[in-house]
């Protein structure tokens, strides 16, 4: 990677980046595709599993890659080794590139001992988070995917629009399990947070109150938070979640 770097970094002076000539038998087009490959790589914009696929000539943006990518982060941070053979993945659809893999079993406590072990993370309880919440329109009673929107603020589309309303127009919303599985998965990729400037109301998951998690990131780090079913804010924001 260091070589290619170097060579580009010479290319771009004599301004031949683009151009047909070649070092040695590569062209300069194809040094500066390697460079943007790498700058990708680097950003997580395409993950190292992709980048294997393409190697051995098999579509890196396949459900067969989301699950190479998954198996990988469930075995990195949980020690689960999850048999992803017969899930389910939604075909792609505009604008929702972003695959969760929620496997088995797994808790919103589990995941967020593991988020505490990373970074620094609070929740407004002093309860387990599995005593607070009450009900999930998705169970991980079995594995399962969805697909969000792969953006790190919540959905500009559903400012101004409250947990209820979402359910009223037919919007399906995140979970809290599944918020948090984004947040150490995009961590895991970036070292960066989801919601540095807005919050995600968690509007798929309801307390035993009727109140609604909500999930953001400040100056103190990542906050699990309790929102009112009618809160409506332009950075309250739901994110929408397409599944089976």
């Amino acid at each position: 990677m260091c070589f290619v770097k170097k060579v580009l970094l010479t290319y771009k002076q004599k301004g031949l980046i683009m151009k047909k000539e070649t070092i040695g038998d590569v062209p300069g087009n194809v040094l500066g595709m390697m460079a943007d490959l790498c700058l990708k790589i680097r950003q997580g914009v395409i993950k190292p599993e992709e980048f294997g696929l393409f190697l051995k000539r098999k579509d890196p943006f396949s459900g067969e890659a989301e699950i190479m990518i998954w198996k990988t982060f469930w075995k990195k941070y949980f020690s689960i080794s999850t048999d992803l053979s017969q899930i389910q993945i939604l075909s792609y659809q505009e604008g929702f590139d972003r695959v969760i893999i929620v496997p088995k079993g797994i808790t919103e406590d589990r995941v967020f001992q593991v988020c505490s072990e990373k970074f620094k993370i609070r929740k407004r309880t002093n309860q387990e988070l599995s005593e607070v919440i009450d009900h999930n329109d998705r169970m991980s009673t079995e594995t399962y995917a969805i697909r969000v929107r792969d953006c790190q603020e919540a959905d500009k589309e559903n400012k101004n629009i409250s947990a209820e309303q979402a359910k009223e127009k037919d919007i399906n919303g995140i979970t809290l399990l599944e918020r948090l599985i984004y947040e150490l998965k995009y961590w895991d990729e970036t070292e960066k947070h989801l919601d540095m400037a807005n919050l995600t109301i968690c509007s798929d998951s309801r307390c035993s109150d009727g109140a609604v998690p909500g999930v953001c990131c400040r100056g103190d780090g990542v906050c699990v938070r309790w929102c009112t079913p009618r809160g409506v804010g332009s950075d309250w924001r739901v994110r929408t979640v397409v599944s089976c």
